[in-house]
C-alpha cells in the first residue's frame, strides 16, 4: 500500500474514533487536537503521494511552501501531480474519498445530534454527489481549465480557507455539545462553512460543464 493512501485510510479511522469521543462526550480538549490532526493529515497524503512519484526528492518543507504559494515549488510539483493523476488514477480519487468520508462523518454526527438542521446536510451531500460525479469524468481538480474556476476551487488559498472554516466549525460544535457554548456562534460558522461549499460545488460543476 502507497503511503499516500495509508495516511487517507488513517484519517478515515481518526473520524470514526473521533465520532465516538463525541458521543462519549469525552474532554472536548483531546477530540479537538484529533479534529486538528486529522484535517492535518490531509497535507501528509498529499506529500506523500508527491514524494513518491518524485521518487523522494521532495522535501516536507518543499512541498508546503508549494501550498503557500511559492512560484518555483509549485512549477517543480505540478508535473509530478499530473504524472501521479495518469499512472495512478485511483490515488487522487482516493484522497477525495478519505476527505468525504471525514466531513459526512461530522455532519452525520451533529445532525443526529439534533445541532444541524436536516436540510444544511441533505443539501451539503447533493452539491458532493453532483460537483464528485461531473469532476470525476473530468479528472482531478489540479486540471481545472477555466482560471475562475480554479481560484475558487482549487488555489491553494481556497484549498486552506475551507480546512480552516471546517476545522473551526466542527471543533466549535464539539464545544457546544460536550461543554454547552452557545449555539449561535457555532449556526454561524456552519453557515460560513455551508456557503463556502456551495461556492466551491458551484466552481466544480461550471468547470466539468464547460
Amino acid at each position: 500500500m502507497r503511503k499516500s493512501d495509508a495516511a487517507t485510510l488513517m484519517r478515515v479511522c481518526l473520524a470514526v474514533i473521533i465520532v465516538y469521543l463525541v458521543f462519549l462526550k469525552v474532554n472536548p480538549v483531546i477530540t479537538i487536537l484529533l479534529i486538528a490532526i486529522a484535517f492535518l493529515s490531509d497535507a501528509v497524503d498529499g506529500y506523500f503521494a508527491v514524494k513518491d512519484g518524485s521518487r523522494g526528492s521532495i522535501s516536507f518543507a518543499f512541498y508546503i511552501s508549494a501550498a503557500l504559494g511559492n512560484k518555483e515549488a509549485k512549477a517543480k510539483i505540478r508535473p509530478i501531480k499530473e504524472r501521479i493523476a495518469k499512472h495512478v488514477p485511483y490515488g487522487p480519487r482516493m484522497d477525495v474519498a478519505g476527505d468525504r468520508v471525514m466531513e459526512f462523518a461530522f455532519w452525520i454526527t451533529f445532525t443526529y445530534l439534533d445541532i444541524i438542521p436536516v436540510i444544511v446536510f441533505l443539501l451539503v451531500v447533493i452539491r458532493h454527489a453532483f460537483a464528485d460525479a461531473l469532476m470525476g469524468q473530468k479528472g482531478t481538480s489540479n486540471k481545472m481549465k477555466s482560471k475562475l474556476a480554479a481560484r475558487i476551487y482549487s488555489s491553494n488559498l481556497s484549498r486552506g480557507m475551507i480546512n480552516v472554516v471546517k476545522f473551526l466549525a466542527f471543533a466549535y460544535l464539539v464545544l457546544v455539545y460536550v461543554s454547552g457554548y452557545p449555539i449561535s456562534i457555532g449556526y454561524a460558522l456552519v453557515a460560513i462553512l455551508f456557503a463556502f461549499i456551495m461556492i466551491r460545488g458551484a466552481a466544480e460543476i461550471y468547470e466539468s460543464l464547460h
